[in-house]
């Protein structure tokens, strides 16, 4: 046991180590900026005030991004999902793998889940005795079940899921612009410092050159660190615009999610823009700002494979046959989407319900109308 629980404590020591490093990067990045290029380099009153302001605004969004990454606890499945002491112990006690699902059936036919294994199987994490709502997903880092998990990142220390997404794509945001802000107003200094003429004495350098200090290693080094990190993070933020584009996370790109129809890589995707708000939120004054407005809890997500009336669901459930032995009743469940998480679906859902019936009803109310004008 203490062995073990040593080995654990370092691990959790040892993964501070890219954060701590990160940290020291940035650390060092604002002393050469502000004092070594911006203090003791140039020598413009005006030029120095505009690239402060430019450059500490960037600074605190991006800082505040990264850390807003790094803090916001991953969020997990709600007590609804986790088995009842009756069901958990039964299915302790059954050794056969039909008889354990056939629990977990029952226990989730009322829950909103939609998606299962690739054998039809019901997701079930066994270290966190839980049924899986859609995309979530077991962090052997965390080693708890993250929803709406894309991927554990050393970088942060964390999981990004549902309850930090958004401030990840903000933070690689704001990184991109940090490093190509300093990139392009360093340019002009790196050349100058990189041109620099070998002689000891300034006084006897052209007068375009700058004179020999130790903020040309501070500029030079500089430069080339921004200009890498930039390169780094521009793929990794194309990447994941991607993947907010398609309403998909990292797991999803490489392992499709299996609805009742069978695999399927777009069936969380409503259209770009609903995708977009979903990460979000509806209110586009606070999409820049690192605070929480994704919409949803988690746990449900809308998607247009389970559009239609819940009775039609189930009497073609009823009516095809089992694919697996031991599955009696229709899985995915048959319960329909809440309104609160069919909100990006309303127009939609509108349009399915004005269907023939409706405007035989309208039809019908507008020659009533008719019939009594010209009575």
């Amino acid at each position: 046991m203490a062995p073990s629980h040593v080995l654990k404590c370092c691990q959790r020591v040892l993964a501070w180590v890219p954060v701590v490093f990160i940290a020291l990067v940035v650390a060092w990045s604002y002393y050469a900026y502000v004092v070594e290029l911006c203090v003791f380099t140039i020598s413009s009153t005006a030029e120095k005030v505009v690239y402060l302001v430019i450059f500490h605004l960037s600074f605190v969004m991006f800082v505040w991004s990264y850390g807003k990454t790094i803090f916001t606890s991953p969020a997990s499945p709600s007590n609804e999902f986790c088995l009842s002491k009756a069901d958990k112990e039964q299915y302790e006690k059954e050794e056969r793998p039909e008889s354990q699902q056939e629990i977990l059936r029952r226990a989730a036919k009322d829950l909103p889940i939609y998606t299962t294994t690739a054998s039809r199987a019901i997701r079930y994490c066994d270290r966190c005795q839980l049924i899986k709502p859609d995309r979530c997903h077991h962090c052997s880092a965390c080693d708890i079940c993250v929803l709406k998990m894309d991927h554990h990142c050393p970088w942060v220390n964390n999981c990004v899921g549902f309850s930090n997404y958004k401030f990840f794509l903000l933070f690689l945001m704001y990184s991109l612009l940090y490093c190509l802000f300093v990139a392009a107003t360093v340019l002009q200094y790196f050349i100058k410092f990189w041109t620099l003429c070998r002689r000891k004495a300034a006084e006897n350098c052209p007068k375009n050159e700058l004179p020999d200090t130790h903020a040309k290693f501070h500029v030079l080094f500089l430069f080339f660190v921004a200009a890498m990190f930039f390169i780094s993070i521009l793929s990794l933020f194309s990447y994941h615009c991607w993947l907010v584009g398609k309403n998909r996370s990292t797991i999803e790109t490489f392992r499709a999610p299996t609805f009742r129809n069978g695999p399927d890589k777009n069936g969380f995707s409503l259209g770009c823009s609903k995708n977009l708000r979903e990460v979000f939120g509806d209110e586009k004054k606070y999409w820049l700002l690192p605070i929480f407005t994704s919409l949803g809890d988690g746990c449900n997500f809308p998607t247009r494979l389970v559009i239609m009336d819940p009775e039609q669901v189930t009497v073609s459930s009823q009516n095809e046959p089992a694919k697996s032995s031991g599955a009696n009743q229709p899985f995915p469940p048959t319960r329909p989407l809440s309104e609160s998480q069919n909100r990006l679906l309303a127009s939609d859902s509108q349009w399915v319900e004005s269907g023939p019936e409706d405007e035989n009803v309208k039809s019908g109310t507008k020659k009533h109308i008719i019939v009594s004008l010209e009575s």
